[in-house]
């Protein structure tokens, strides 16, 4: 069943190449942090301040989620290959209009149109499901998206090289030539995976109900969101636990921030090696059991005052690593429950976890204040962590009943 055998690199008679589906994740990650440290000097030039501009990451995010939302059933009818042309084709003359845009209104509207740089990363991985079965799509997700943990990691320093030497506007430039290359390397090399169905699109859309009935699609759904949200808890909480609680300098704050992706990346590694061997379901109750257990022990720590910013940071590791393992292969399984429906899929998908996550990245940063000490932030993420917990155990508990 699988089409590996037939990829052929820039041959788009050909399934893509997985380095295609890499760099289509990673334009998505850059797009949402690569201009942060230029927040400042982005609010100095349209006469507000640095907060305000850093609602243009709220709303990409926002807009992200309706987009998949959209993405997919139009995917399943149309096919990916025009799709990803297209949000591509969108991203790129909205990074323009951000370039260029007179003012801040007209800049939060072409920000929120660059949110279509989603679309790759949701089709990339509905293009892993058209090819391959279920315990190798986990394998080749985990690859995927790899490029959404190093580009995080390196975006954000080179923004702020490029803001330095240049201006803010060269972090758009460069958005705008990873859109451009990337358009011309997506129409050599993304063969169509995709089966046209020759549905209408309100047909199309008629048929959410018979994912959305799936016990299994929302158990794999919620454990990916989840396990992801204990992550998007901690970026809304972890800079003011760093500075206000452990008095980290903004330099040391920014290498221990890092910390996730480090564990995330060797999480990665693990599910593309052992997927096939070991098999989905262990690995994503294996991801979010080592997140729950790492907020537990960071609790424990805090409780008895052996808490530092190492002991807390180092503990964010394992979340990184838990996530590496669950979030990957949780989305190979929510691709696999409706396969003739796996563009859909990856886009409720996507958008619930994008969704949630927002939201919990607003409580951890209201929990946090004066005297809280880390607890609203741990309390968080372990919380959402054991929560991804009996969501897999509700997919378990149905494979039992359906014989699977």
């Amino acid at each position: 069943m699988s089409d590996l055998s037939r990829v052929r690199l820039l041959d788009k008679t050909s399934p893509p190449h997985i380095a295609t589906l890499i760099l289509l994740s990673g334009l998505q990650a850059m797009a949402m942090n690569v201009f942060l440290p230029s927040l400042p000097t982005m609010g100095a030039h349209f006469g507000t301040t640095a907060a305000v501009m850093g609602l243009s990451v709220g709303i990409y995010l926002a807009a992200s989620a309706v987009i998949q939302l959209l993405a997919g059933p139009v995917a399943d009818n149309i096919g990916r290959r025009p799709v990803i042309l297209g949000a591509l084709a969108i991203f790129c003359l909205a990074t323009l209009g951000c370039i260029y845009a007179p003012s801040l209104a007209l800049f939060m509207v072409f920000r929120m149109i660059q949110a279509f740089a989603v679309v790759g990363m949701v089709l990339g991985r509905a293009v892993v499901r058209d090819m391959v079965p279920m315990e190798e799509a986990g394998s080749r997700i985990a690859y995927v998206t790899m490029g959404m943990a190093v580009v995080p990691m390196l975006a954000p320093a080179l923004g702020g090289a490029l803001d330095q030497a240049f201006g803010w506007q060269a972090n758009f430039w460069l958005l705008l030539a990873a859109g451009v290359a990337l358009t011309a390397l997506a129409w050599a090399d993304l063969g169509e995976t995709g089966t046209r169905r020759g549905l209408t699109m309100r047909a199309q859309f008629g048929e959410y109900p018979e994912l959305l009935r799936s016990p299994r699609f929302w158990g794999y759904c919620l454990a990916g969101a989840f396990a992801g949200g204990a992550f998007f808890s901690y970026l809304g909480g972890a800079p003011f636990v760093g500075t206000e609680i452990y008095g980290l300098s903004p330099a040391r704050l920014g290498v221990y921030f890092g910390a996730p992706a480090v564990g995330y990346l060797l999480g990665n590694w693990l599910s593309g090696l052992l997927s096939t061997r070991v098999g989905i379901n262990p690995l994503v109750l294996t991801g979010v059991s080592i997140l729950t257990a790492a907020m537990a022990v960071s609790l424990g720590l805090t409780l008895a005052g052996r808490d530092t910013a190492e002991t807390f940071f180092g503990l964010i590791t394992f979340v990184g690593l838990g996530n590496g393992l669950a979030i990957p292969t949780a989305t190979a399984g929510l691709l696999s429950v409706r396969p003739h429906l796996a563009g859909t899929a990856s886009g409720v998908g996507g958008a619930v976890m994008i969704g949630g996550g927002a939201a919990l990245s607003a409580v951890a940063g209201l929990a946090l204040g004066p005297g809280t000490g880390p607890y609203p932030l741990i309390l968080l993420m372990g919380g959402s962590a054991a929560c991804g917990i009996l969501a897999m155990l509700v997919v378990i508990r149905r494979e039992r009943q359906l014989g699977l």
